[in-house]
């Protein structure tokens, strides 16, 4: 009796492993239908640096620009916020934010929190009777 017990068990187990060896392709297809983040640059040109840069390291050059800014009255251009906002808005919408918006699609796709728009414009300022 004591084989039937290890006979059914080994089954058993050998149903589960099979089982998950059909379910594992699903569940690696579903992993590849998570949303892209849409990237659409509107004004085309050469960024302040190299893409794979600034994905990895915009954060760090905005904080560095900004403690710059604040504790040392050091204004530059180059890693500003402001400037980011000039060339990546949309032009549809005047905005980096909404559901396609340059810095929020990227911000979603990645679950982290974009808190900068809270103070600053996600809109460039736009010169007096200049329309968008």
């Amino acid at each position: 009796m004591k084989s039937n017990g290890i006979g059914a068990l080994a089954g058993r187990i050998a149903r589960a492993i099979c089982l998950a060896a059909l379910l594992l392709p699903v569940l690696a297809f579903a992993a590849d239908r998570v949303p892209k983040p849409v990237i659409e640059i509107d004004k085309p040109g050469k960024c302040v640096e190299d893409t794979a840069t600034m994905r990895r390291e915009h954060p760090d050059m905005l904080k560095h620009q900004r403690d710059q800014t604040m504790r040392e009255g050091i204004r530059t251009r180059k890693h500003s916020l402001k400037e980011c906002v000039e060339c990546h808005a949309s032009t549809k919408t005047g905005s980096v934010l909404g559901a396609k918006g340059f810095c929020q699609s990227c911000h979603d796709y990645a679950s982290v929190r974009l808190d900068c728009f809270g103070c600053h414009a996600s809109k460039p300022k736009l010169a007096s009777g200049a329309k968008l």
